[in-house]
Order: C-alpha cells, then sequence, then structure tokens
C-alpha cells in the first residue's frame, strides 16, 4: 500500500529546555503529520546518545534517551517545579542543541523527580516488564558514575572482567544509583508509550532506526563480551566501518568492535533477536541501519589511524534474516543498503525480500541507468528526498556542483522551486512509501544538516523554530500526497 511520511528527529522539535522531547510539541508535530495526510512519522534511534553526541553510539541498544523525557509532563506529575526548571540554563540558541549543558543539568534534574516520586508499584510492574536488560543497564550505569565516567574496559580488573562476587557486591553498595537509574527508564517508557498510542489512534506508524552496531563502551560489551570480536583482555581484535567513498577518503572509521558472527549463529542469534523485540517496543517499522553489514562487513585492524586498511568479511547472510522474519512476523523491516554494494548485497535483500532506499540525491550523477533516478525505482523501495546523513536540498542545489544539478532540474522539467520538484518526484515515485526529512519542506539548507559523515562536533544538533509547522504547509502537503496516491 502506497503511504508517506516525515523524517524528523525528536531531538529537532522546538521547546524551551533545550531539546526536543516527548512532550506537546511531539504531540503538536503527530497533529500536523496527521493534517498533512501522512503515515509515518521516521525518527533516528531513541537509545541514549554517546560519543559526538550521536544516536547511532549509545552505551545501550536496549534503554531509552533520558534527553527526550519531557519536563512539563514531569512538572503536570508533581515531580519538578518551575522554578528548578527554569534554574538550569538551556543555552542561548533554540535552533542547535548544547549537549554539553544537557548532560550537565538534565540528570540533576531527574534525581530531584525521583526524591518526589512515590508509585513504587508501577516503577516494579516495569522492572519486571523489562528484566532481560533494565538491571544491568543500570548497574551499568551506575558503576560509570562511581568510577567518573571511565569506560568499563578502564574499571578494576575484577569489575571489568565481571567476577561474580565483586559485581554483586557492587550491585547491593550501588542499590540506591541503581534505582535510580531504573526510575529513569521507567519516565523514558511510560512518555513514549502515550505518544505511540496517540500517533497510532491519528493512523500514523513510527519508523525509527536499529544501528548495525554497539560502541565498546556499552552495557552489551561489557556484560556479554562472547558475541564480540575482543581478545582474552577484552580488546577489540578488529573494528567496524567503511571504506574511502562519496562521504570520504579516508573511509569512515566507527570503531566499534565487530561480532563474532558464529557464536550468535550457535546461539540461534538470541542477543539480535532480544535486541530486535525491543526495538519493535518502539517502532512500527524498523529501518535497519548499515545492511550491508549482513552481506559482508567491512574489518578494520584495531588501533589504526583511518579506514584505509581494511578488509571485506562474510556477514551472517540470509540465515540470520530468516530468523529475524520468524521472531518479528508483524514487524516491518526496511534495509538501509546504501553505500559501498556489491550484488551479494542486492542478493541478500531481494531473498529477503525487504523494501531498500532510494535517495534522490544520489540519482543524477551518470546517465539514465542510474538506480536512484524515479524511473528506476521498484514498489518494493522507500524514496527518500535525503537522510539524515545528507545536505537538505536547498544546501544540495547550492553545492552539488552544476553539472549534477543541472541535470536533476532538467529531469524535472525546469520546475521554479527546485527543492519541491524533488519533493514531488519523491512523492510521485512507484516506490511503496516516500519520506521526506522536514529540513526540505521547510525549504532549510546548511545550516539545518543534521549530521555529516566521519565528522565530530557540531553533528545532530539541528532543532526547528517554534511555529515551524503551519496549516498552509500541512495543506500543501496533503494536497500533493492526494495527487500521488499516497
Amino acid at each position: 500500500m502506497r503511504g508517506s511520511g516525515i523524517l524528523m528527529h525528536i531531538t529537532s522539535l522546538p521547546g524551551p529546555y533545550g531539546v526536543g522531547t516527548m512532550g506537546k510539541q511531539a504531540y503538536r508535530f503527530a497533529d500536523f503529520l496527521h493534517k498533512a495526510g501522512q503515515k509515518y512519522w521516521q525518527v533516528l534511534p531513541l537509545t541514549p546518545t554517546g560519543y559526538g553526541d550521536s544516536p547511532y553510539q549509545s552505551c545501550s541498544a536496549f534503554a531509552g534517551n533520558p534527553y527526550l523525557i519531557d519536563l512539563d509532563l514531569l512538572m503536570e506529575q508533581g515531580l519538578l517545579e518551575q522554578g528548578e526548571i527554569d534554574a538550569c540554563n538551556w543555552g542561548d540558541d533554540a535552533e542547535k542543541v548544547d549537549f554539553g549543558l544537557l548532560y550537565v543539568n538534565r540528570l540533576d534534574l531527574l534525581r530531584k523527580a525521583y526524591a518526589r516520586f512515590r508509585d513504587e508499584d508501577a516503577l516494579t510492574e516495569f522492572c519486571a516488564k523489562n528484566e532481560s536488560w533494565l538491571a544491568e543497564f543500570a548497574h551499568y550505569m551506575a558503576l560509570k558514575d562511581q568510577f567518573g565516567g571511565k569506560p568499563w574496559y578502564e574499571w578494576p580488573e575484577k569489575l571489568k572482567c565481571r567476577d561474580g562476587y565483586a559485581v554483586n557486591e557492587s550491585f547491593r553498595e550501588l542499590n540506591k544509583e541503581i534505582k535510580f537509574y531504573l526510575f529513569v527508564q521507567y519516565l523514558f517508557f511510560t512518555q513514549w508509550e502515550q505518544l505511540r498510542e496517540y500517533c497510532h489512534n491519528l493512523g500514523i506508524s513510527i519508523i525509527g532506526d536499529v544501528p548495525i552496531y554497539v560502541p565498546y563502551d556499552s552495557v552489551e560489551v561489557w556484560s556479554e563480551p562472547r558475541y564480540f570480536c575482543l581478545d582474552e583482555t577484552l580488546t577489540p581484535t578488529a573494528v567496524a566501518g567503511c571504506p574511502p567513498d562519496y562521504f570520504s577518503e579516508d573511509g569512515q572509521l566507527w570503531g566499534n568492535p565487530l561480532y563474532r558472527w558464529e557464536t550468535h549463529k550457535k546461539d540461534g542469534y538470541r542477543w539480535w533477536l532480544r535486541r530486535l523485540k525491543q526495538a519493535a517496543k518502539l517502532y512500527d517499522v524498523i529501518r535497519i541501519d548499515h545492511f550491508r553489514g549482513f552481506a559482508g562487513y567491512y574489518a578494520i585492524p584495531y588501533g589504526a589511524e583511518n579506514a584505509r586498511e581494511g578488509q571485506w568479511l562474510k556477514g551472517p547472510g540470509i540465515d540470520f534474516l530468516q530468523a529475524v522474519k520468524a521472531a518479528l512476523p508483524d514487524t516491518a523491516l526496511i534495509a538501509e543498503d546504501l553505500g559501498f554494494l556489491t550484488p551479494d548485497v542486492h542478493k541478500l535483500r531481494d531473498e529477503a525480500n525487504l523494501p531498500g532506499m532510494k535517495v534522490l540525491e544520489f540519482a543524477f550523477d551518470g546517465d539514465g541507468n542510474n538506480a536512484y533516478l524515479p524511473h528506476n525505482h521498484i514498489k518494493n523501495s522507500v524514496c527518500y528526498t535525503g537522510t539524515h546523513d545528507n545536505m537538505p536540498l536547498a544546501q544540495w542545489f547550492a553545492e552539488a556542483g552544476t553539472e549534477t544539478t543541472s541535470r536533476a532540474i532538467d529531469y524535472m522539467g525546469q520546475p521554479k522551486d527546485p527543492v519541491w520538484g524533488m519533493i514531488v518526484l519523491s512523492m510521485a515515485s512507484v516506490a511503496d512509501l516516500a519520506v521526506v526529512q522536514m529540513q526540505d519542506y521547510l525549504g532549510l539548507g546548511e545550516e539545518a544538516r543534521m549530521n555529516f559523515p566521519g565528522t565530530f562536533g557540531n553533528n545532530w544538533t539541528w532543532r526547528a523554530k517554534d511555529g515551524f509547522i503551519t496549516e498552509p504547509l500541512a495543506e500543501k502537503i496533503k494536497k500533493l500526497t492526494r495527487i500521488c496516491g499516497r
């Protein structure tokens, strides 16, 4: 069935407290999607942000991001006071997230809320429902606090190596702090479930990302190291990344430890299935990031300065994807089949019958055989104007080069507004699903780019201005949606 949606991460919503949250602006955006005739809201990973403030480098594959917890909702519950919130410095730029200030202020406020929290029965019930990951995560976070934020591989040896007695003693000693982190997750999932239900009542489904890798300093690597390529000292033997490509001449050195796929297979992919089942509690459609890694992945020697020296190794292939589909028969999947693609990637995607991605910003280099050109699209795919890793269209038309942009403008028939022309191309595509970045609907440029792959600093910070959603814009999008049968 044809449909369309908008890519807008929650952190990019406006609001007074430094970052977009699951509060009234999120509900307003859901209302806007409904008025605009959209069926999908696509977000980035909702797990805690990590290195470089990236939602793709989270310390947990299961936990929720505490920055997204709405403070006004906590005030309504009597857990916070306005004066406590206003006493915090949330930054001077309402259109940029200051993650440093959030790191300093957000948890302190949540501690105040925890001191007033009295619904122990609700918290106990939540913990019981999430026992497979929650206590381990809370313990990990409490230990991080105890050791000044150091990564687990720099903790005392017995805790680093998970000596049973040391871990149990630590759990007992840090019980109060562990309960705080249980509470934080309770807040996140309570607010998210309410927002998601609101979206569902409007006929809107959530598309969310699951990064293929987890960071070295994550609760998953610390608690279950056997699933990762580590040596006897728990040091990675090789790490993940991408070879030199369109985005970077040195490639991308992500630094995540690689999986021991043979161990995962012997275990029936238990770890991965738990992870994806958790994601299915957050999202209705799961976009599997870096899908090509399941066909073949790039292994870079640990300690390398860049990603130039690496080798391709065989991934788990169709056996893994069949296990996923059997475990999650009612959850739709999207294959993020971008980057350095080889025939085995396309074969795996098609064998699993997963929709791939068609990004229009990639369509106008080369001739009419370019697979991203709309006349080459197929139904079982998702057409994007661009993703969070791409320039907003206004910037693309300014910087992509005259030859490329002229080819795009000619292809569209010389539209008065090239940005809107590309949006029309996306919506008119034969692809079952079309997704447009909110930045493109707003006509924003470089200032609104979400991420520049391979770089650090100033990524993930864009926020929309208050009042960015309007009735005329909703009507304009709805009209196009109707015309294109979405």
